[in-house]
């Protein structure tokens, strides 16, 4: 499989997952564009070594995935610098976890804004190049949290379900166009954002560290490992290949059984 003279976009892809799916279109050949925020100099040795590594053409766009004139600029300017955004990985998501009562209204929006109305935003502004060029692949990040529940996390488990009804409602408005849209719903994966969690669900529910790790996190997974970024990130590449033509408006999950139960 080769994704040469592609451009894929990757929102919330300066770490973790986001950067692991990016890596794994540019291993296939693909021009990247990487979104996010963090240390200047972290993104760049990120986006510098994709081109190095992979020989393409990397790009960081500092959208502001709350932004919704922000996120069509970015999908703007890749097509005008790369010449198409041909595959769309909607990625950018963050956490916050609270009993509904004492949930911050801010924090709500906010979730709801990066974790789902992104989404909608970056596909808006890509899917008429998609479907002028009758070739295009839409990947989803949602969560095992698209499928079930855990308490504390209303707003994530409502941007997740809503993310996974999003991509099916999209998946049929564009199968006549050769326009995938499919989800990707992995377990927990040791990235920042669920280390960065980790101290708020310790105070949620008074445990310790090693307890939110065991009791928590991988309490739900019946293999008691964490997903790899590069397990995802090789879904993610498969799912742009002729193999997954006609894999759209699925939900996928990599969650070692979690949902399984």
């Amino acid at each position: 499989m080769t994704l040469k003279s592609k451009t894929a976009l990757v929102t919330g892809s300066t770490s973790g997952i986001g950067l692991a799916i990016a890596r794994g279109f540019a291993r296939e050949g693909a021009d990247v564009v990487i979104n996010g925020f963090g240390k200047r100099e972290d993104i760049e040795k990120a986006r510098a070594g994709i081109e190095s590594e992979f020989g393409v053409r990397a790009h960081h766009s500092d959208a502001d995935m709350t932004r919704p004139e922000q996120i069509a600029a970015m999908v703007r300017d890749a097509e005008e610098r790369f010449g198409s955004v041909d595959v769309l990985v909607n990625n950018a998501g963050i956490q916050f976890v609270s009993a509904i009562e004492e949930f911050p209204a801010e924090k709500w929006e906010q979730i709801i804004a990066i974790n789902l109305s992104s989404a909608f935003y970056a596909m808006q502004a890509a899917i008429p190049g998609m479907k002028r060029r009758e070739w295009g692949r839409i990947i989803n990040t949602a969560s095992a949290h698209s499928l079930v529940a855990s308490p504390y996390k209303s707003a994530y488990v409502a941007a997740k379900h809503g993310i996974a009804g999003l991509s099916k409602s999209a998946a049929l408005e564009l199968a006549p166009h050769k326009v995938t849209v499919n989800c990707i719903s992995p377990g927990y994966v040791w990235t920042p954002l669920v280390e960065a969690q980790i101290p708020d669900t310790m105070k949620a529910r008074g445990l310790t560290k090693e307890q939110v790790i065991d009791d928590v996190l991988l309490k739900a997974q019946p293999t008691k490992e964490f997903v790899t970024v590069d397990q995802v990130a090789a879904l993610a590449v498969f799912l742009c290949s002729d193999a997954a033509s006609q894999i759209t408006g699925a939900n996928l999950s990599m969650d070692g059984g979690w949902t399984a139960q």
